[in-house]
Order: structure tokens, then sequence, then C-alpha cells
């Protein structure tokens, strides 16, 4: 392994532990997007996403007689009864001017910006170059997700792309979503639904970020569980292939229930060596899961069977917040968790309600830098929702205070409910009020 290679390796390392250390010390919020990583699952079933394609150039090495890599992965998949959910993009060809990076390193592809397939190379892949691998993989009942139109970062990474440029703010991060979603509604009527941000970078300048951007879009966020490896240049390419499949095969050895709700991460294309362990690594991959009773789903196949990351879709907490799920409603944390024992709070009754009402006023109160209430700055992640709830007279402030953080209480839910569905049902006694009974109330109602 090159010196180039282990720092590319430990810098991953350290931001991945670093941002661990983050989410330990950062509260987490209600949301309309769901960072989707993996979800609860009694059933041997996972997902697996392909990265950056499509791609027209063959495998390298190229074993599989000059087919173009997507079509091998879409085949390899097929064989296994699998479908795959390839995270596309559109068109790398106006990312220029540039020079290529160093074979290799990080920037392998573009020092100033990212070209799929490869530098110089652009026309060999992304769904406007490739409409005829999109059809075949839609024609397989593949899964396509969106990995924006020109894979260009929304904002500053400086740890592994310092130097890359990267989107202004969030209307032209939200204006290349559209690119894409645009070209794929109106060349296969698809709508598309998920999205990863390119090298997951989600910080946008002006105080955003990408889950704004996404609930702008009406999009969840497609992260992953387990990296599929391959995109690590190593020794040799027997190396890079086994990298893909040996600790997969250790875990299951392990623990056969690992990989239950799983969402593995791979890449439809070229890694920092220019070559594709994926190719060859996909099948044994696929052969080790075969074995141990798992299919591999797409990844809106696996949260039809069970959206959430802390509770099973029969659970009681776990059914009731599905159909508040599909009735609009944001159940959820932003890292797709339920928390069903938590004390429901009144900045996250308002959030429950009003969420996906106020995406837009969310942004709005940012920018403007004006606190709703004398206890909410205007970039808490509730502030609108709370505003909105007042407003509709669906919660009250007392005081220019909104309390975000206090339990809700039976007459606040009274209230509450009679304002937002016409009707109250039965409240009995508590000392604290849960999510999960929240959800039973609030579904109940719903459901009559």
């Amino acid at each position: 392994m090159s010196l180039v290679t282990k720092g590319i390796g430990l810098a991953k390392k350290a931001k991945h532990r670093f941002q661990d250390q983050l989410r330990e010390r950062t509260p987490v919020y209600l949301s309309p997007v769901r960072r989707i990583e993996r979800v609860a699952t009694e059933e041997r079933i996972c997902a697996m996403t392909f990265d950056d394609g499509p791609c027209r150039l063959p495998a390298n090495p190229d074993r599989f007689r000059g087919k173009a890599l997507t079509l091998v992965l879409a085949e390899i998949l097929e064989h296994y009864g699998a479908k795959g959910t390839f995270d596309v993009v559109g068109d790398t060809s106006a990312n220029y001017p540039d020079k290529a990076g160093k074979h290799g390193s990080a920037s392998w592809g573009g020092v100033a910006y990212d070209h799929y397939p490869d530098f110089g190379k652009d026309g060999q892949g992304g769904a406007v170059n490739c409409p005829e691998l999109i059809a075949r993989l839609l024609a397989g009942g593949h899964e396509i997700t969106s990995h924006t139109y020109s894979h260009v970062l929304f904002g500053w990474k400086p740890l592994v792309y310092g130097r890359r440029k990267y989107l202004s703010g969030l209307e032209p991060v939200v204006e290349d979503l559209k690119r894409l979603h645009s070209t794929l509604e109106s060349g296969w009527g698809y709508p598309v639904r998920l999205s990863r941000p390119p090298h997951y970078v989600d910080a946008i300048k002006g105080g955003l970020s990408s889950y704004d951007a996404y609930a702008l879009m009406g999009y969840q966020y497609m992260a992953a569980s387990f990296d599929g490896a391959g995109w690590l240049p190593l020794a040799s390419y027997e190396a890079e292939v086994e990298a893909t499949w040996r600790p997969m095969e250790k875990l299951l050895l392990e623990t056969p229930e690992a990989f239950r709700g799983q969402i593995i991460f791979q890449k439809d294309g070229f890694n920092m060596a220019r070559r594709t362990p994926v190719a060859d690594g996909l099948d044994k991959q696929l052969q080790l899961l075969t074995d141990h009773g798992y299919r591999v789903l797409t990844v809106s196949e696996l949260l039809e069977r069970s959206p959430f990351q802390d509770a099973l879709p029969e659970s009681p907490a776990g059914r009731a917040a599905r159909t508040l799920l599909g009735r609009g409603w944001c159940v959820a944390y932003q890292d797709n968790t339920l928390r069903a024992e938590a004390v429901l709070t009144r900045g996250e009754l308002a959030m429950m309600a009003f969420g996906w009402e106020t995406v837009r006023r969310r942004i709005d109160l940012v920018r403007s830098g004006r606190a709703p209430f004398r206890d909410m700055a205007p970039r808490h992640p509730y502030a609108a929702a709370a505003l909105q709830a007042t407003e509709t007279g669906a919660m009250a402030a007392v005081d220019g205070r909104f309390r975000p953080e206090d339990p809700v209480t039976a007459v606040e839910l009274a209230q509450f409910f009679s304002t937002r569905l016409g009707r109250t049902p039965p409240l009995e006694n508590w000392s604290q009020l849960t999510h999960e009974k929240f959800f039973s109330m609030a579904a109940g109602l719903l459901e009559k």
C-alpha cells in the first residue's frame, strides 16, 4: 500500500471518528428528512447501492468481453434475483477547466471537480450520456437515486477535498438536484425519492445543509451502514477484490443476522487506481448473502417494509408512526429513530405536525436572523414549526416564550388535537406523555 493510500485511509478514519464524536455531542431533532443508514427488521433483507454511474466503460481489468460496467453489475445482481439501487449522476462534462489529479489519490478524477467515469471521459458516464443504461436498469427492476447532476460538492470539505470547487449556496444546490430530477422524469417518467450528497458533504453556505435542500425536493437522505470497499487502492487488484467480500464473510460468520436491514455502499465506477474490483467482488458478496438466506432489495423496498431504524414495523410504535408518516407527519428524528419511550416535548409536537409545511419558512428564518420567540433562536430546528403552531392556534406561547423543551401537558394536547384534527381523544392521566402514546392517539384519530 502506498503512502498516499495510507494517508487517504487514515484521513477517512479520522473523519469518521470525528463525526462519531460530533454525533455524540450534538442533539438530534425531529426532521422531515431522515438519514437512512439501516432499518430495523427481523427479515434477512438488505440493500446494495452503487454510486457515480452509470458507466459505459468496461471493467478494468476487463473479464466481461467489453460490456459496460453498469451492465455487468446489473447482470450479476439479476443472476441472484437481487435488485440494486444505482445512485447516478447526470453529466460531469461541464466541470472544466480542470486538470487530472494524481493517480491513486483522492483527486484522481480531477483537482477542482469530479469527472465520471474518468477525467476527459465524461461522455462515457452519467444518465444524460448513457440513456440506454438507465433504461436497462429500470427494465431490470433496479432503483435510480440522485447523486446530483454534476457531482459538485455542496460545501467546503477541507480535510480531503480542500482544493475542490463547491456550490455557492442553497439555490445552486437545489438547481443541480432539480436538473437531474427533471432529466429522469422527462426521459423515463421516473420519480426520484432518495439522494446522497457528493462525498457526503452536508454543509451549505449560509448556515443551511443538504437536509434543507432535500426537504425542498421532497427527498430522503440515503446513507449507508456498511462499506462494500473497492474504492481504496491496495497493493494489487486481487487484494482490492478480496477487500470487497472478506469483511462481509467475517461478519456473517460471527453474526449471521448482522446484515438485516443494512444498506451497503459500493461504486459503479473506477476506484482511485482506475480499477473496478466491484466487478469481480460483487458475485462473491451476493453468494455470501444468498448462502446466509438474505435477499437484496432496493432501498425504497427496504423502507416500504420497515421505515425506521429503531422500531420494528409490527411494533405498536412502528405501526402508529407509519400511519402518521404516510399522512405527512414528521415522526422520526434526523437519524431515522423514533425513540418511542422519549417524553414528547412542545417543540417536538409542533415539528411532528408542521415540519413539512414549514420547510421554506425555516430557511427564511435562518436567513433573516430574526428570532420568532424569546427562547428560540432563528436557527433552532423547530422554530418555524413552533411559529406555525402558534399562528394556527394549535399551541400557545406565553410572554413571547414557546418553551420547546417542556413536556406536553394534557391541556395542551387537547388544544392541539381540537385545533389540528378537529376532535380530541379521551384524555388519560399521565405523568409523562411518550412518543409512542402520542403516535397511538394521533393515528387513532386520523384513521377514524
